[in-house]
Parts: C-alpha cells; structure tokens; sequence
C-alpha cells in the first residue's frame, strides 16, 4: 500500500491556522500507520509534528479526550508533547477539508535499546501515567472494550480460521479450538476473582518499547495515546509486561521461541514499585490477562487476512499458542514475580 502523504497545498493551507513562524525545513516522517501521513516542521521557533488523522481514527470525541489527557500529563511534568493549538479558535483539533489535523512539539530521542535501565524507567513511568491520572476526570466519554472476554475476539477467531489455508498436514480446526479454550478458560478464572468489580480508570491501552523515545537511559516521550480507555488497572499491567518480555530475535516471527523474557518483567515491574502503584493491583489476574492480551492482538491480523503479514496464519498462531502454553506452564513461578 501506497503510504499517504501531504501535497504542498495541503501543506499551505494547514500551516496557515498556526503560528509557529517561518518554516524553514520540512521532513516526512516514515512511521507507523501508512495511512497517516507525518511531516517534522523546523521553523525559527523550534521544531514540530504535523500529523494527518486517517480516516476511522478521525473519531472528534476519542482525539478530544486523549489531548485531553495528554495536556492533564504535561501539566503533572510528565513526558509527552505539548500539542499545539491552531491561532485562530485556540483548538488542538484542525478539522479542515474533511480532514482532522494535528500539530505537536517534535522531540529528539531513541528507540528502547533493551537495556535494564531503559525497562526499569518504563516501568517507572507507566506507575506515574496511572498516579497522575488517577486525579484525571475525562469531559469526553472514551472507549471502555478492552481485550479481556471480548466477543468481539471470539469472533475474530471464527474469521480467522475460514481465512486461514493450511497445508494437509496442518490441523488448522485443532488449532484454532485450543486457542479458543484457552482464551475462554483464563477469562472465566478472572472474572471468578470478581474482575467485575475492579475499579476502572483512564488506561493507555498501547504501552509498548515502540511508543516512547529515550535519551540514554530516560523516556522522554510516550507517543501515542490513541489506544486510551476506561477499563481496569490490571488490563494495562498485564499487556505491558506482555509487550516488554516477548521475545522475538528471528526475521519470520513463526520461528520465535515460546518463553517470556523473565527479567524484562523483572526489570519493569522494579520501576513500577518505586512508587506506591504496586499496592493498586490485584496481581492474581494478572497471568490470565497476559494471555488474553497476547491472543487477542495476535488474532485480530488473522481474522482479517488469514495471515501474519507474510507469514502463514497457522504457522503464525501455533507460535503464539506455545507462547500462552508457556505462561500457563510457568504460572506460579510469574505469579510470584509479580506479586
């Protein structure tokens, strides 16, 4: 797919609701969502971030709430872009030629090298992210699905096995009705604890290594808030740690091993416990829910192609089964880490 971009009249017209001064340098961006085209601005007044909202992420109420929270997060000091408002009606939002707009400061910094420190601060700051926001009332109502019993992913396991072609020796039903299981088995466990009841509050729903910079060994910026929700602590907990310890190391994901990175999940969850967060968790659910978390994002690229990118959708899911085979064999031993 062709990846959108801004035509220099577009450009023009967008940069004249702004008042950032003389634009001396622009540079395309190439990241992320192909569909959402991305331009660094180097003016005499600093640097800055045009972005282009793709159509079906151009919901007005969903960007509202999360500048919402991203201005809430600057003002408590924490690492996100200033978002800047156009001159003219004072708004983050540029609605402009069926198009919604967005302009933020640009800042510098590098992508998680893996390091200790590097986890640990992640971990630092998504205690802080759910500190700070706990004071956090939303004037928009945000989304509140999340990926724990979601009927939305058993469907989703549905389509992804008429879309998927094994070869004849692959047993594509098999496979499909284990994942299945499991992902129904560890969302009646969860709600037996009473997950029902758990306090629900602005959660990011997307901390992941690829959406933060550093310098050294600090984040500078988290950046992307557009997965915010109303759900409970632990949904966000969980994938984190899921997102931090996957291992991967191979070019053709089918071939990555099933075992976690114990001491990423270590590492994280020593940032986490430099702050009072630990004692806001119920870490019982937590198992359950990384499984959750790692079927529900694997599925969803299946269900909608019957592949994994270039990767055979069997060969993809029997990779990721193993990988929740591997957390349900190791439960104990995580329980106690994250306890």
């Amino acid at each position: 797919m062709k990846a959108a971009h801004f035509s220099s009249q577009e450009l023009a017209k967008v940069l004249s609701h702004y008042d950032i001064g003389v634009i001396q340098q622009t540079r395309p961006i190439v990241a992320g969502n192909a569909r959402a085209p991305k331009m660094m601005l180097a003016s005499d007044r600093g640097h800055f971030l045009l972005k282009r909202r793709p159509h079906g992420k151009d919901d007005p109420r969903r960007i509202a709430f999360a500048h919402d929270v991203q201005k809430f997060l600057k003002k408590m000091l924490f690492p996100v872009a200033a978002i800047i408002p156009t001159k003219d009606e004072q708004s983050t939002i540029l609605c402009l030629d069926k198009h919604i707009y967005e302009l933020f400061e640009f800042i510098t910094g590098s992508r998680f090298n893996g390091s200790e420190s590097q986890t640990q601060d992640a971990g630092l700051q998504f205690a802080r992210f759910h500190i700070e926001l706990a004071a956090f009332t939303p004037h928009y109502k945000p989304l509140e699905s999340n990926y724990h019993n979601s009927t939305i992913v058993l469907s989703q396991f549905d389509q992804a096995h008429a879309l998927m072609k094994p070869k004849p020796t692959q047993d594509a039903d098999r496979l499909i009705m284990k994942l299945r299981d499991i992902y129904t088995n560890c969302g009646l466990r969860i709600e037996k604890l009473g997950f029902a009841k758990y306090h629900c509050r602005t959660i990011h729903g997307d901390w992941h290594p690829g959406n933060m910079l550093f310098d050294e060994d600090k984040i500078v910026a988290v950046v992307d808030f557009d997965s915010l929700k109303i759900a409970p602590l632990e949904i966000d907990l969980a994938n984190a740690l899921l997102q931090f310890s996957l291992v991967g190391g191979r070019p053709n994901p089918a071939d990555w091993p099933a075992y976690l990175d114990h001491d990423k999940i270590s590492q994280f969850l020593t940032g986490c416990r430099k702050t009072t967060l630990a004692s806001r968790y119920q870490p019982n659910t937590i198992c359950d829910l990384m499984i959750e978390a790692l079927l529900s994002e694997a599925i969803a690229p299946v269900a909608q192609t019957g592949n994994f990118g270039n990767v055979g959708g069997f060969e993809f899911l029997k990779m990721i089964y193993n990988k929740a085979r591997w957390i349900e064999k190791h439960r104990t031993e995580l329980e106690k880490m994250i306890a």
